[in-house]
């Protein structure tokens, strides 16, 4: 199996340019499926920390690069929307974030929120012993124990969870009102809340109208959109996680 990838047929949220070369790197298996960014890309493309692979493998090495929380020394490990980045001797810290036209981007934010990240719940369902899994869009999945406090949470809920204990620390239900961006679609990367969900009968995919600031809409496919607390948006003084419901 080849190691590149075409540039023309990356997915339109990686940070590359098509039409500067034939090849890039190729991810690795990990989270967020075709739709993760070798890490090389981030440290060489994006940011300009190293020049090559070799480079690459060698910082690595050195332990002081974390993605959510853990040292990654794979420079092909795929980083996806939400992940955290952190550099630990530069003391800097990242959040993936979308921005206009659907790009991955990183938005510097402070260390403390670096602890935690947010996630999209995409599937819920029972498991053995009468517990729930909650299963979010990087393939992460937390199992709720109580099946009281399991009702709590939604298909298309986001959460936010410590990066060291794993626990649910925040939490946005997806209702009418709420705060998401769009994440995939025309709209990707711009920013509203919801005024109307729409459920489409059948195997149609439901639909969600979202007003901007200005008071313009846009309407999207409700998977294409992801709550989101104001604080997520970016800046230094991003949210550590306790902006939400518990």
């Amino acid at each position: 199996m080849t190691r590149h990838q075409k540039r023309l047929s990356v997915p339109n949220s990686w940070p590359v340019e098509r039409k500067e070369a034939t090849w890039t790197v190729k991810a690795g298996a990990g989270p967020h499926g075709e739709a993760g960014v070798p890490l090389l890309i981030l440290l060489r493309d994006v940011l300009g920390y190293v020049d090559s692979k070799k480079e690459a493998r060698y910082a690595l090495n050195q332990d002081s690069v974390l993605v959510n929380g853990e040292a990654v020394s794979d420079e092909s490990r795929p980083i996806g929307m939400f992940d955290i980045v952190a550099f630990t001797q530069r003391e800097e810290y990242y959040r993936v974030f979308p921005d206009e036209g659907g790009r991955l981007a990183l938005t510097p934010i402070s260390a403390d929120a670096a602890d935690s990240r947010l996630g999209k719940i995409v599937r819920k369902q029972q498991v053995a012993g009468g517990a729930f899994q909650l299963t979010l869009h990087d393939g992460t999945n937390l199992r709720i124990e109580d099946a009281a406090d399991a009702a709590d949470y939604s298909t298309n809920d986001s959460l936010v969870v410590d990066n060291e204990t794993k626990e649910i620390v925040a939490h946005f239900p997806y209702e009418e009102g709420a705060l998401v961006t769009a994440v995939d679609g025309q709209h990707a990367g711009e920013i509203g809340e919801v005024a109307e969900i729409t459920v489409t009968p059948g195997s149609g995919s439901n639909t969600v109208r979202v007003t901007r600031d200005d008071d313009s809409e846009f309407e999207t496919v409700e998977g294409y959109v992801v709550v989101i607390d104001e604080n997520f948006t970016g800046g230094s003084d991003a949210t550590d996680g306790d902006g939400g419901d518990d």
